[in-house]
């Protein structure tokens, strides 16, 4: 029974074609056919000979003529037959998109009567469309957080066919988390959703994929399928939610390119990225994505090209709001092609004030503006608004008119001026506007101190300074205008080494420039404080204070000091004494300098600048020290002379010299020894000159016996007193100790004081020096311990006649 239904349904269809031609007439002079799309050419249609009460022949001779307006001619006459053939492939969807009835509609003439028929014929739908998604894969993140039952939007499929031929259903693969959920809304749209079944765990199980499909109700059924791939996130478990599903908008045809139609809104309560919200036209087939365009980042839709009322008096744009993850919902957009509107609105501001005090409260009235528009109903009621992020707020008042006031505090330091922008916007399609600008002063009051660049400063100035140079310049800003704005510095009182600070530095009051009033010494204090204070002009004025710290840098203005030896103040000469058995390295003396400057300035360095016999001394370069460099000779002279400089490292380089005279002798007996050994000379002064030595010795040690034995007779006197003093008072036991010497003490005293004579034959006198002795172990009188004044003597008793040689005594007495 079922395979003769099936054989039956099949024939008739094989009739369905013949039956389509039949005639239906709706009325007087129409003539009404039904037609499958996508029929080949030539396709029969109707006898529209038969149904005009013609014969076949007589369509020619009677002049019968398709008349159309302006349209692709879809449909011909075949004379021969007196059929109605279609002209090429008619399809519906391009023809009527999805419109439940598609008719095309045109005239048949017959100019022998001038009689005209209105044929009208449905195009009937066939199922030769698939459902497409038009997009093979889809992901969609979702957090893992979402709670089971929460739903997700996913792509719909769109079949251009209608009735039982377009999209019918949808099913998703078996998977243990997720099911499918059709929402049905007005019109029969179906909308899958994908229905979180079980709790997802994101650390088990980061994706999922799954497969949906949608299928249509032809015979046979056509489906699209949907590549499904969903990634667990963490936390984002809100898509955005538009304001209203459905949009409606009116639109004039005449309206330009790049006309804002509307502004559509969708808001996602999550929070930072996943409340990011952008918005995409979901893809759509034919012209719509040619003709609108959206915003991504402000909803607002626009036109891409200009809309024809005689193309199409209706669009529907689907749009999508995606948050950061990528979670996504949808709302339509129902377009209505309308004719005009073509006056904008009017506003006239009535009042302005043209500036306004920073510290004014909220609400404080700036201008009272009028809006009209002369259009009338909905494309007369106007809204007017304040374009961007501004402090200001416009307030309804009575009729047309609107209070502009302040939204909040002002602060005249970041924005000093506002320049307003009100549009005023009717209620046509799409809405006309206009827009004044208006430019509002902010008036300054002191409120800002003066602020220094930096919380402290640190200056440097080399000493020696010139008076009246610039030492820093401090500068202080004030973000006030004017008055307010003005700033004088000006240095705190302090003192400087008991005087006022202001007679060692200023401050110029109007540039914050520091001068110096003095030169400064750095060997006198090398650091200084300063408070710097800058005040406004303001009423009253206000002041901050910073600190400056001026370090005063060394300069090398100091030469090197020489201490040892030392440049007697009676025109002698010092000389030392190198034995003739020293060593290679033996420490002759050490030439002792300081430098009263710091750091490098004072690094000082010791070279031999001049030696009588180079090669036979050497100088420590940072230690001074004079040491021979090679054994020494029979051949060598026996006076040295040696000029060595004690050079710092400034910039530039101070350095001072030092005269050393050496006596190359192992002791002065040996001196006086060397003295007797000099041949004769021929010159009866080189005589005198030795003579003169020897009997100058002799009498410095007779002097020096002479001295000792009176003072050791005095002390003995002085000790007989005392003795006679403690017989008569009962004891000595008043007398003061170190008043006390005895025999041994003399006689240790004599063996160890001993005399250094150093001779030198360049200059005119020479140092006879007592090295101060040993008293260690021998109690004598407290004056018998100072050291002895150099003995000078005459220079010309060692000068000869010929090469000058030095003689250095050493004897004990």
């Amino acid at each position: 029974m079922t395979d003769r239904l099936r054989l039956g349904e099949g024939r008739g269809l094989a009739l369905l074609c013949a039956l389509l031609g039949m005639l239906s007439e709706t009325g007087s002079g129409q003539i009404r056919y039904e037609v499958p799309e996508e029929l080949d050419k030539g396709s029969f249609v109707g006898n529209i000979a038969k149904d005009l009460g013609l014969e076949p022949l007589e369509l020619v001779g009677r002049g019968v003529r398709i008349v159309s307006r302006g349209r692709t001619q879809l449909f011909s006459l075949n004379p021969r037959s007196g059929s109605l053939m279609t002209a090429g492939r008619v399809d519906r969807e391009e023809l009527c998109a999805q419109s439940v009835m598609c008719l095309v509609k045109f005239n048949i003439l017959i100019e022998d009567k001038l009689k005209i028929f209105e044929v009208e014929i449905e195009i009937k739908d066939i199922n030769d469309n698939a459902p497409d998604f038009l997009t093979e894969k889809m992901e969609i993140k979702v957090g893992e957080l979402t709670v089971p039952g929460t739903r997700f939007p996913l792509k719909t499929a769109f079949d251009p066919d209608v009735g039982v031929n377009s999209l019918q259903d949808y099913k998703l693969s078996p998977n243990d988390f997720f099911s499918l959920a059709v929402k049905s809304v007005s019109g029969g749209a179906k909308y899958p959703e994908l229905v979180l079944e079980r709790a997802l765990d994101r650390e088990k199980q980061e994706g999922h994929q799954l497969v949906l499909s949608a299928s249509d109700g032809g015979d046979p059924v056509h489906s699209g399928k949907l590549y499904i791939q969903v990634t667990v996130l963490d936390a984002n478990d809100n898509p955005p939610a538009f304001t209203q599903p459905e949009y409606h908008v009116s639109v004039r045809e005449d309206v330009p390119v790049g006309t804002r139609l509307l502004t559509v809104n969708a808001t996602d309560p999550d929070e930072g990225f996943n409340a990011q919200v952008s918005y995409i036209l979901d893809k759509m087939p034919g012209k719509i994505a040619q003709i609108f365009d959206i915003d991504s980042v402000t909803g607002e839709i626009s036109l891409l090209k200009s809309l024809d009322y005689e193309d199409a008096m209706f669009y529907e744009i689907k749009i999508e709001a995606k948050d950061g993850p990528g979670l996504f919902s949808r709302a339509k957009i129902l377009v209505t092609v309308l004719d005009v509107n073509d006056n904008a609105p009017e506003v006239t501001i009535t009042s302005l004030t043209g500036s306004v005090p920073e510290e004014a409260t909220p609400g404080r009235e700036i201008a009272l503006i009028n809006v009209h528009d002369r259009d009338s109903g909905q494309n007369g009621q106007v809204r007017v608004f304040v374009l961007g992020s501004m402090p200001f707020n416009l307030e309804k008042s009575i009729d047309q008119y609107y209070r502009l006031v302040t939204a909040r505090s002002l602060d005249r330091e970041q924005v000093s001026e506002y320049n307003l922008t009100l549009r005023a916007t009717d209620g046509g399609t799409p809405p006309l506007f206009t827009e004044t600008h208006i430019t509002l002063h902010v008036m300054d009051i002191n409120d800002n101190p003066p602020t220094f660049t930096h919380a402290s400063y640190s200056a440097y100035i080399p000493e020696n300074n010139s008076r009246g140079n610039s030492i820093f310049t401090v500068t202080a800003h004030d973000p006030d205008s004017d008055n307010n704005g003005l700033i004088t510095y000006a240095l705190n009182e302090d003192t400087l080494q008991g005087a006022p600070l202001s007679s060692s530095v200023s401050i110029n009051s109007d540039t914050g420039v520091l001068y110096a009033l003095r030169s400064f010494d750095y060997e006198q204090f090398r650091e200084l404080q300063l408070w710097v204070t800058a005040k406004d002009s303001g009423d009253p004025p206000l002041s901050s204070n910073v600190s400056l710290r001026l370090f005063v840098m060394d300069q090398n203005d100091n030469v090197p000091e020489i201490l040892y030896p030392s440049l007697p103040t009676d025109g002698s000469t010092g000389v030392e004494l190198a034995p003739r058995s020293a060593e290679p390295g033996y420490l002759v003396t050490k030439v002792v300098a300081v430098d009263r400057d710091s750091g490098q300035n004072a690094w000082l360095s010791y070279r031999l600048l001049k030696a009588s016999e180079p090669g036979l001394f050497a100088v420590g370069v940072h230690t001074g020290e004079v040491r021979t460099a090679r054994a020494l000779q029979d051949r060598d002279a026996l006076k040295q002379s040696l000029v060595i400089a004690v050079q710092d490292h400034g910039q530039p380089p101070l350095s001072a010299t030092v005269t050393l005279t050496v006596a190359v002798a192992d002791s002065i007996p040996d001196v006086l020894a060397d003295l007797g050994s000099l041949e004769p000379s021929q010159n009866s002064d080189a005589s005198d000159l030795t003579l003169y030595l020897v009997v100058a010795v002799a009498a410095v040690s007779c002097v020096f016996l002479a001295f000792v034995i009176v003072l050791l007779a005095l002390r003995l006197r002085r000790w007989h007193k005392s003795r006679l003093h403690q017989t008569a008072s009962g004891g000595l036991a008043g007398v003061p100790g170190p008043h006390f010497v005895g025999v041994d003490g003399v006689r240790a005293f004599l063996q160890t004081y001993s005399q250094e004579v150093s001779l030198t034959a360049d200059s005119r006198k020479s140092h006879l020096i007592f090295p101060q002795p040993n008293y260690a172990d021998t109690l004598i009188s407290h004056d018998s311990c100072e050291k002895s004044e150099p003995l000078l003597i005459p220079q010309d008793m060692l000068e000869a006649k010929g090469d000058p040689k030095l003689i250095e005594v050493s004897f004990f007495l």
